[in-house]
């Protein structure tokens, strides 16, 4: 969970986040958005990837990030719990809701 945390901690990483919200990205539509060196975001990406928060995937000479949002989810529920805030997980609040995921 250290390594989600570390990620989070950079307003940069988080805006990352925020954009692959919206969907799939390559790593130049990411890159575009932030006024620093590609060396920079490539740093970036990294960190996201080893904490689990993204899928990169490479299409032609591209790399497509997709966020992780179940790995968020549960890092962030993690966290919360660790401070004894009740939140249910994901999963539960599905099923109470009657969804089963079909």
């Amino acid at each position: 969970m250290s390594q989600v945390f570390r990620a989070l901690s950079d307003p940069t990483r988080r805006r990352v986040l925020q954009l692959l919200r919206q969907g799939p990205m390559s790593a130049g539509e990411l890159s575009d958005q932030f006024d620093v060196s590609k060396p920079t975001m490539s740093a970036h990406f990294a960190v996201l990837k080893e904490a689990d928060l993204v899928h990169a995937e490479k299409a032609g000479k591209s790399v497509i990030y997709h966020l992780k949002l179940s790995v968020l989810e549960e890092a962030l529920l993690g966290f919360a719990q660790s401070f004894g805030i009740g939140v249910e997980a994901p999963d539960q609040h599905r099923e109470k809701a009657g969804w089963t995921g079909n």
